[in-house]
């Protein structure tokens, strides 16, 4: 039975906590590693964190003196760690009972070339109550968004698809890359391109997790007027040039740079939209458009 490593990072979750907490103790897989680690919250969090460390002796327990960002913060616990499975697990969100034990199951039908299963996941908010599903119905018998498995490399550049908090990754996925990058404000996307040309990816068609939307979360921040995660996009674009080698990644990185591209220009981030037209530029074959957009952000 494989070790899972959960890696439970806080950041001024207090009014989660607990509930996040207890589903660790709630999993029926019995072969865990917990280390709960605390980018120097303020609200708290430590005082919870140290009652949960005391009563589960076999838990790690991290405090961090200064906050570093969750891709260092995560680092610090993963390069300590065993296990040969691992979930980068936000103490915002819920883990269901029988998550662990049904994706490594599934780790074990779909062999060695795997390195990540993730799933669908239902949303709720900061009190709890249901808002939907992350992967929902589209009335055609498919889903929206929809989720790739296999080689997902021109699906991850294209579209978000993947819920972050489902996944659960093979340890070694994760240390050939040399853990997150520490110089990104976020690790998922980036994760997601450095790992998807060497590894599969599954998508497990239940649901697994609670994953929590509020004001506070990393997610309500992206695409607003101060963006703090348009900078760490670019610099993941710039990875993906050299990563691409098919017609369709190289189509699904065209999308992406155009996106990101439109909406620098609609916040007037004028230095990111000339790095990403520039981007665009060595990346393949051009659009019209991206003539215009290429322009428009060097008035």
């Amino acid at each position: 039975m494989p070790l899972v490593t959960i890696i439970a990072l806080c950041y001024n979750h207090a009014p989660f906590l607990r509930q996040a907490l207890d589903s660790i103790l709630a999993q029926d897989y019995p072969h865990l590693e917990v280390w709960l680690v605390d980018d120097a919250s303020h609200d708290g969090s430590p005082e919870i964190l140290r009652e949960y460390a005391q009563a589960n002796p076999a838990w790690h327990l991290l405090l961090l003196p200064q906050n570093v960002g969750n891709c260092r913060a995560f680092n610090q616990a993963f390069f300590q760690s065993k296990g040969e499975f691992v979930i980068d697990f936000a103490t915002d969100d819920v883990l269901l009972p029988h998550r662990i034990s049904q994706q490594v199951a599934l780790f074990d039908k779909l062999g060695p070339s795997y390195g990540v299963v993730y799933s669908n996941a239902e949303l709720i908010d900061e009190q709890g109550q249901p808002q939907g599903l992350h992967h929902r119905p589209d009335g055609r018998g498919g889903l929206l968004p929809r989720p790739a498995s296999g080689w997902v490399l021109a699906d991850v550049l294209g579209r978000y698809f993947i819920c972050s908090p489902t996944m659960l990754m093979r340890r070694e996925t994760l240390a050939r890359l040399g853990g997150y990058d520490e110089t990104l404000t976020f690790e998922d996307f980036d994760f997601w391109v450095r790992a998807s040309p060497d590894w599969q990816f599954y998508y497990q068609n239940a649901v697994t997790t609670l994953r929590r939307l509020h004001p506070r979360s990393m997610s309500t921040r992206a695409y607003q007027p101060n963006d703090p995660y348009l900078l760490s996009t670019i610099a993941v674009c710039r990875k993906a040039v050299a990563l691409v080698r098919s017609p369709a990644e190289r189509a699904g990185l065209g999308i992406r740079l155009r996106w990101e591209l439109l909406q620098a220009l609609r916040r007037r981030r004028w230095s990111a939209a000339r790095d990403l037209a520039d981007l665009l530029h060595v990346a393949g074959r051009r659009h019209l458009l991206d003539y215009v957009y290429g322009l428009l952000a060097r008035v």
